[in-house]
Protein backbone atom coordinates (compact mmCIF):
# COMPACT_ATOMS: atom_id res chain seq x y z
CA UNK A 1 0.00 0.00 0.00
CA UNK A 2 1.41 3.45 -0.87
CA UNK A 3 0.71 4.63 2.68
CA UNK A 4 3.54 2.37 3.89
CA UNK A 5 5.76 5.06 2.34
CA UNK A 6 4.25 7.62 4.72
CA UNK A 7 5.92 6.09 7.77
CA UNK A 8 8.36 8.98 8.18
CA UNK A 9 11.53 8.06 10.07
CA UNK A 10 13.29 11.37 9.44
CA UNK A 11 16.42 12.35 7.51
CA UNK A 12 19.33 9.92 7.59
CA UNK A 13 17.43 7.05 9.17
CA UNK A 14 18.42 3.68 7.63
CA UNK A 15 14.82 2.38 7.55
CA UNK A 16 13.52 5.04 5.20
CA UNK A 17 10.82 5.19 2.51
CA UNK A 18 13.43 4.83 -0.24
CA UNK A 19 13.93 1.17 0.75
CA UNK A 20 10.35 0.34 -0.19
CA UNK A 21 10.30 2.69 -3.17
CA UNK A 22 13.26 0.81 -4.64
CA UNK A 23 11.18 -2.38 -4.62
CA UNK A 24 8.14 -0.69 -6.10
CA UNK A 25 10.29 0.72 -8.90
CA UNK A 26 11.74 -2.73 -9.54
CA UNK A 27 8.26 -4.25 -9.87
CA UNK A 28 7.61 -1.92 -12.82
CA UNK A 29 10.51 -3.39 -14.80
CA UNK A 30 9.66 -5.89 -17.58
CA UNK A 31 10.86 -8.96 -15.64
CA UNK A 32 8.31 -8.36 -12.87
CA UNK A 33 5.57 -6.36 -14.54
CA UNK A 34 3.47 -9.48 -15.16
CA UNK A 35 3.11 -10.25 -11.45
CA UNK A 36 -0.35 -9.51 -10.05
CA UNK A 37 -0.39 -6.86 -7.32
CA UNK A 38 -2.94 -6.39 -4.57
CA UNK A 39 -3.27 -3.39 -2.31
CA UNK A 40 -3.05 -4.31 1.36
CA UNK A 41 -5.87 -3.79 3.83
CA UNK A 42 -5.30 -2.73 7.42
CA UNK A 43 -5.01 -5.54 9.94
CA UNK A 44 -7.92 -5.72 12.35
CA UNK A 45 -7.40 -5.25 16.05
CA UNK A 46 -8.37 -8.90 16.55
CA UNK A 47 -5.58 -10.00 14.20
CA UNK A 48 -2.98 -7.88 16.00
CA UNK A 49 -4.17 -9.01 19.44
CA UNK A 50 -3.16 -12.58 18.63
CA UNK A 51 0.47 -11.46 18.86
CA UNK A 52 0.47 -8.24 20.91
CA UNK A 53 -0.65 -7.08 24.35
CA UNK A 54 -3.69 -4.75 24.10
CA UNK A 55 -2.01 -2.22 26.41
CA UNK A 56 0.93 -2.03 24.02
CA UNK A 57 -1.32 -1.48 21.00
CA UNK A 58 -3.14 1.34 22.79
CA UNK A 59 0.11 2.92 24.04
CA UNK A 60 1.59 2.82 20.54
CA UNK A 61 -1.44 4.52 19.03
CA UNK A 62 -1.48 7.11 21.81
CA UNK A 63 2.18 7.91 21.17
CA UNK A 64 1.60 8.94 17.54
CA UNK A 65 2.75 12.57 17.28
CA UNK A 66 0.80 15.43 15.75
CA UNK A 67 4.04 17.13 14.73
CA UNK A 68 7.49 15.91 13.67
CA UNK A 69 8.58 12.27 14.06
CA UNK A 70 9.60 11.15 17.55
CA UNK A 71 11.96 8.44 18.79
CA UNK A 72 10.35 5.85 21.05
CA UNK A 73 13.62 4.02 21.65
CA UNK A 74 17.19 4.39 20.45
CA UNK A 75 16.35 3.83 16.79
CA UNK A 76 12.58 3.28 16.39
CA UNK A 77 10.58 6.24 15.13
CA UNK A 78 6.91 7.16 15.14
CA UNK A 79 5.42 9.74 12.80
CA UNK A 80 1.89 10.94 12.16
CA UNK A 81 1.20 8.11 9.68
CA UNK A 82 3.21 5.34 11.33
CA UNK A 83 0.30 3.58 13.04
CA UNK A 84 -1.66 3.26 9.79
CA UNK A 85 1.47 2.06 7.97
CA UNK A 86 1.99 -0.56 10.69
CA UNK A 87 -1.62 -1.73 10.37
CA UNK A 88 -1.16 -2.05 6.61
CA UNK A 89 2.12 -3.98 6.96
CA UNK A 90 0.51 -6.47 9.35
CA UNK A 91 -2.63 -6.56 7.22
CA UNK A 92 -0.62 -7.45 4.13
CA UNK A 93 0.74 -10.51 5.93
CA UNK A 94 -2.76 -11.64 6.89
CA UNK A 95 -4.07 -10.97 3.38
CA UNK A 96 -1.20 -13.02 1.91
CA UNK A 97 -2.09 -15.90 4.23
CA UNK A 98 -5.73 -15.68 3.16
CA UNK A 99 -4.85 -15.74 -0.54
CA UNK A 100 -2.52 -18.71 -0.14
CA UNK A 101 -4.74 -20.78 2.14
CA UNK A 102 -7.76 -20.19 -0.10
CA UNK A 103 -5.83 -21.35 -3.16
CA UNK A 104 -5.88 -17.94 -4.85
CA UNK A 105 -2.09 -18.11 -5.16
CA UNK A 106 0.72 -20.45 -4.13
CA UNK A 107 3.02 -17.75 -2.81
CA UNK A 108 3.02 -14.07 -1.95
CA UNK A 109 5.57 -11.36 -1.30
CA UNK A 110 4.63 -8.49 1.01
CA UNK A 111 6.34 -5.22 0.09
CA UNK A 112 5.74 -3.29 3.30
CA UNK A 113 7.21 -1.13 6.02
CA UNK A 114 7.66 -0.75 8.93
CA UNK A 115 9.38 -4.12 9.38
CA UNK A 116 8.53 -6.49 12.21
CA UNK A 117 10.88 -9.19 13.47
CA UNK A 118 12.33 -7.27 16.43
CA UNK A 119 8.92 -6.27 17.83
CA UNK A 120 7.94 -8.17 20.97
CA UNK A 121 4.47 -8.86 22.29
CA UNK A 122 4.57 -5.67 24.36
CA UNK A 123 7.32 -3.53 22.87
CA UNK A 124 8.63 -1.85 19.75
CA UNK A 125 12.30 -2.36 18.91
CA UNK A 126 14.80 -2.08 16.09
CA UNK A 127 12.61 -0.09 13.63
CA UNK A 128 9.72 -2.54 14.23
CA UNK A 129 6.25 -1.72 15.59
CA UNK A 130 4.13 -4.85 15.04
CA UNK A 131 5.55 -8.31 14.40
CA UNK A 132 4.05 -8.72 10.94
CA UNK A 133 5.18 -12.27 10.26
CA UNK A 134 3.96 -13.58 13.62
CA UNK A 135 0.62 -11.85 13.15
CA UNK A 136 0.36 -13.62 9.79
CA UNK A 137 1.39 -16.96 11.28
CA UNK A 138 -1.17 -16.77 14.07
CA UNK A 139 -3.82 -15.64 11.58
CA UNK A 140 -3.18 -18.84 9.61
CA UNK A 141 -4.01 -20.79 12.77
CA UNK A 142 -7.10 -18.88 13.75
CA UNK A 143 -8.66 -18.21 10.35
CA UNK A 144 -7.55 -21.31 8.44
CA UNK A 145 -6.74 -24.02 10.98
CA UNK A 146 -3.09 -24.34 10.00
CA UNK A 147 -1.57 -26.68 12.57
CA UNK A 148 2.08 -26.20 11.68
CA UNK A 149 3.73 -23.00 10.46
CA UNK A 150 7.39 -22.35 9.65
CA UNK A 151 9.07 -18.95 9.75
CA UNK A 152 12.47 -18.66 8.03
CA UNK A 153 14.41 -15.47 8.77
CA UNK A 154 17.53 -14.51 6.80
CA UNK A 155 18.10 -10.92 7.91
CA UNK A 156 21.60 -9.95 9.07
CA UNK A 157 20.05 -9.36 12.51
CA UNK A 158 18.39 -12.06 14.58
CA UNK A 159 14.60 -11.78 14.83
CA UNK A 160 14.47 -11.70 18.60
CA UNK A 161 10.82 -10.69 18.82
CA UNK A 162 9.71 -13.45 16.47
CA UNK A 163 11.74 -16.11 18.29
CA UNK A 164 10.42 -15.01 21.68
CA UNK A 165 6.84 -15.35 20.44
CA UNK A 166 7.60 -18.69 18.78
CA UNK A 167 8.67 -20.07 22.16
CA UNK A 168 5.07 -19.53 23.34
CA UNK A 169 3.48 -21.45 20.45
CA UNK A 170 4.25 -25.14 19.97
CA UNK A 171 2.89 -25.20 16.42
CA UNK A 172 5.41 -22.72 15.02
CA UNK A 173 8.92 -23.45 13.75
CA UNK A 174 11.45 -20.61 13.66
CA UNK A 175 14.84 -20.65 11.97
CA UNK A 176 17.31 -17.85 11.42
CA UNK A 177 20.69 -17.14 9.91
CA UNK A 178 22.25 -13.95 11.23
CA UNK A 179 25.59 -12.35 11.91
CA UNK A 180 27.03 -13.16 15.34
CA UNK A 181 27.91 -11.26 17.45
CA UNK A 182 25.69 -8.37 16.41
CA UNK A 183 22.59 -6.48 17.49
CA UNK A 184 20.30 -7.46 19.20
CA UNK A 185 22.61 -9.98 20.88
CA UNK A 186 20.14 -12.87 20.70
CA UNK A 187 20.04 -15.96 18.49
CA UNK A 188 22.69 -18.02 20.26
CA UNK A 189 22.49 -21.60 18.89
CA UNK A 190 23.02 -22.83 22.46
CA UNK A 191 19.42 -21.78 23.13
CA UNK A 192 17.95 -23.68 20.16
CA UNK A 193 14.98 -25.95 20.76
CA UNK A 194 15.67 -29.15 18.79
CA UNK A 195 13.19 -29.52 15.97
CA UNK A 196 11.50 -26.18 16.54
CA UNK A 197 13.93 -23.26 16.95
CA UNK A 198 17.10 -23.37 14.88
CA UNK A 199 19.59 -20.50 14.91
CA UNK A 200 22.62 -20.78 12.63
CA UNK A 201 25.15 -18.00 13.09
CA UNK A 202 27.46 -16.42 10.54
CA UNK A 203 30.60 -14.35 11.09
CA UNK A 204 31.03 -10.88 9.67
CA UNK A 205 32.18 -11.20 6.05
CA UNK A 206 31.03 -14.79 5.58
CA UNK A 207 30.11 -15.34 1.96
CA UNK A 208 27.68 -17.43 -0.03
CA UNK A 209 29.24 -20.81 0.78
CA UNK A 210 28.93 -20.31 4.54
CA UNK A 211 25.37 -19.02 4.10
CA UNK A 212 24.37 -21.99 1.94
CA UNK A 213 25.98 -24.46 4.34
CA UNK A 214 24.08 -22.99 7.28
CA UNK A 215 20.83 -23.62 5.44
CA UNK A 216 21.60 -26.94 3.79
CA UNK A 217 23.22 -28.56 6.84
CA UNK A 218 21.26 -27.06 9.72
CA UNK A 219 18.00 -25.34 8.86
CA UNK A 220 16.55 -27.23 5.89
CA UNK A 221 16.98 -30.71 7.43
CA UNK A 222 15.21 -29.47 10.59
CA UNK A 223 12.46 -27.96 8.46
CA UNK A 224 12.02 -31.25 6.57
CA UNK A 225 11.75 -33.11 9.88
CA UNK A 226 9.16 -30.61 11.09
CA UNK A 227 7.07 -31.31 7.96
Amino acid sequence: HPDCLRHDTGPGHPERPARLQALLDLFDEPAFKHLPRHEAREATRAQILRAHDPRYIDALEDAIPDGPPVLIDGDTVLSRDSFRAALLAAGAACQAVDDIMSGKTRRAFCAVRPPGHHAGSANAEGFCLFNNVMIGALHSWSAHGAARVAILDFDVHHGNGTEAMTRLHEGIFYASTHEWPLYPGTGDPARNIPGRIVNATLAAGDGSEAFRNAWSKNILPALDDYK
